[in-house]
C-alpha cells in the first residue's frame, strides 16, 4: 500500500471519531438542554405578576360544591367562589362551569404568602354581556334564557347578568304557581336596561302575544261562516264559553250552547271537552270569533216531527207564562204555546191564576208545523167540560096566586074598574060639550 493511501485511511479515520463524538456529544447534551428549559419555565411562572383586576384566561381542573379551581399559569391555581361563577345564585358549582372548560376572569384578590388567588368569571360575563343587552334591547330581538331561579314576584335568568321576569311578564295567562318553571327555557325580550344600577327586565310575555296575534290573523283568515269544526273548551263564563279552535278562541254564547234552555255553561260543558262547533261569524278587525254547539248537531225540531202529531195528548212542562198564554215543553228544545183561551174552560184573566212554571201539565197537539217551529197546544181539551148549571123554569100564567083587590071606594087597581071610571068621568065632560053647541 502506497505512502498516500495509508495517509488518506488515517483521515478517515479521524472524520469518523470526529462524527462519533460529536454524536455522542449532541445526545449528551440533547437532556441537559431538555432540563434548562423546564428551569426556564418554572422560573417563568415563578416570576408571573399578577394583581388585582387583571384579566386571565385559564381551564377549569377541580369542582367543589361551592367553588371551582382555574389553571392560570401561575405558581398555583386560581379560586372562583359560587358567587362569583353566576350573576345569579346556584345551587352548586357545577351549574355553571365543568372540568376541562375554558374561562376567562377577572382577578379580585391575590395573596401569595397564604397562596390565594381569587379570580371572577363573573365580572367577565357581565362587561361582555351588556354590549349584548343594549343591542338586543335597541332592536328588540327575541333570545333564549333559561329560568335559574324563582323568586317572590317572578323568575331569575342568567344573561350575562341578573335577567329578571316579573310574574306579569311570564305568560299571557295568570299563573299562580312558578316552582316548575326552575330549568326551563323562555324566548324573551329585553323590556329595561339600566347599567348603572345592574338592572335587566325581560318579557316573555310580549313574545307569546305577538306569536299569537300572528296565528289568529292566519287562522281568522282560513275560517268561513258557516264552517263545522272540532274545538276545546278551553274556560267557562256566566255568558258563555271560550272554545279553541287551532290556537283561537272563539266564544260559545249560553244561548248557543244546546238546543234547550241552559241557565250557565257549567251545566253542559266543562273546561278541556272536546266539542263540535260551527261559526257563525267571524270579525278580524275586532280579532272575534262567534261559535255555535248547538247549530253544529241536528236541531230538536229535526227529529220532532216523528215524535209529535196532531191529536196526540202528551205530558209537557210549562216553561214561560206570558198574558196570553203558557209556553209550554213537548221535547227538549221544542216548546208549543197554549193559547190563554185553551187553559182553562173558565174564563180566566192571565194563565198565572191556574199555572206555575216548572208545572207538568197534560196538553193535547191542536196544531204541530215543524217547518215554521211552532206547535198549538191545549190543556182544556185534555179535561172534560162542566156540565151547565140548571136555571129555574118559570111558571104559567093560571099558576100564579090572584091578586088582593083593596076595598077602597076611591081606588080600582083592577082593569075593568080603571075602564069604568075613565069612561064615566070622560062621558060626563063629553054630554057637557055636546050641549053646549
Amino acid at each position: 500500500m502506497s505512502e498516500e493511501i495509508k495517509n488518506q485511511e488515517a483521515a478517515a479515520n479521524v472524520e469518523n471519531n470526529e462524527a462519533v463524538e460529536a454524536t455522542e456529544a449532541v445526545e449528551t447534551a440533547a437532556p441537559a438542554a431538555s432540563n434548562e428549559e423546564e428551569v426556564t419555565s418554572q422560573e417563568g411562572l415563578e416570576i408571573i405578576s399578577v394583581k388585582k383586576g387583571d384579566t386571565v384566561k385559564g381551564t377549569i381542573v377541580k369542582i367543589e360544591d361551592n367553588q371551582a379551581y382555574v389553571s392560570i399559569g401561575y405558581k398555583y391555581d386560581g379560586v372562583i367562589p359560587i358567587r362569583e361563577l353566576s350573576s345569579v345564585q346556584l345551587d352548586n358549582a357545577a351549574a355553571a362551569v365543568e372540568v376541562g372548560q375554558e374561562v376567562e376572569c377577572k382577578v379580585v384578590s391575590v395573596n401569595d404568602n397564604k397562596e390565594s388567588l381569587v379570580l371572577s368569571k363573573r365580572a367577565i360575563d357581565s362587561e361582555k354581556s351588556w354590549e349584548d343587552l343594549e343591542k338586543y334591547f335597541a332592536s328588540q330581538e327575541v333570545i333564549e334564557v333559561t329560568v335559574a331561579d324563582v323568586v317572590k314576584g317572578g323568575l331569575v335568568a342568567d344573561v350575562g347578568a341578573r335577567g329578571f321576569i316579573p310574574a306579569s311578564m311570564v305568560e299571557r295567562h295568570f299563573v299562580e304557581d312558578f316552582s316548575d318553571y326552575k330549568g326551563r327555557t323562555l324566548r324573551v325580550k329585553v323590556k329595561e336596561l339600566d347599567r348603572e344600577n345592574s338592572k335587566v327586565i325581560l318579557s316573555a310575555k310580549e313574545v307569546l302575544e305577538e306569536e299569537f296575534e300572528a296565528n289568529k290573523q292566519k287562522i281568522m283568515s282560513e275560517l268561513t261562516e258557516g264552517q263545522v269544526i272540532e274545538g276545546t273548551v278551553q274556560r267557562l263564563t256566566q255568558f258563555g264559553a271560550f272554545v279553541d279552535v287551532g290556537g283561537v278562541d272563539g266564544l260559545v254564547h249560553v244561548s248557543e250552547i244546546a238546543w234547550n234552555h241552559v241557565e250557565k255553561p257549567s251545566d253542559v260543558v266543562s273546561e278541556g271537552d272536546k266539542v263540535t262547533v260551527k261559526v257563525l261569524k267571524v270579525d278580524p278587525e275586532k280579532g272575534k270569533i262567534s261559535l255555535s254547539i248547538k247549530a253544529a248537531a241536528p236541531g230538536p225540531w229535526d227529529s220532532a216531527a216523528g215524535k209529535i202529531n196532531i191529536g196526540d195528548v202528551v205530558t209537557g212542562e210549562v216553561k214561560r207564562l206570558v198574558n196570553f198564554g203558557a209556553f209550554v215543553e213537548l221535547l227538549p228544545g221544542v216548546e208549543g204555546l197554549v193559547h190563554i183561551s185553551q187553559i182553562s174552560h173558565k174564563h180566566i184573566g192571565t194563565p198565572h191564576e191556574v199555572l206555575k212554571e216548572g208545572q207538568e201539565v197534560q196538553v193535547k197537539v191542536l196544531d204541530f208545523n215543524p217547518s215554521e217551529k211552532r206547535v198549538s197546544l191545549s190543556i182544556k181539551e185534555t179535561e172534560e167540560a162542566p156540565a151547565p148549571t140548571a136555571k129555574p123554569e118559570r111558571r104559567e100564567r093560571q099558576d100564579r096566586a090572584p091578586k088582593e083587590v083593596l076595598n077602597n071606594p076611591n081606588v080600582s087597581l083592577s082593569n075593568e074598574g080603571l075602564s069604568f071610571t075613565l069612561a064615566e068621568r070622560f062621558g060626563d065632560k063629553l054630554d057637557k060639550f055636546k050641549g053646549n053647541n
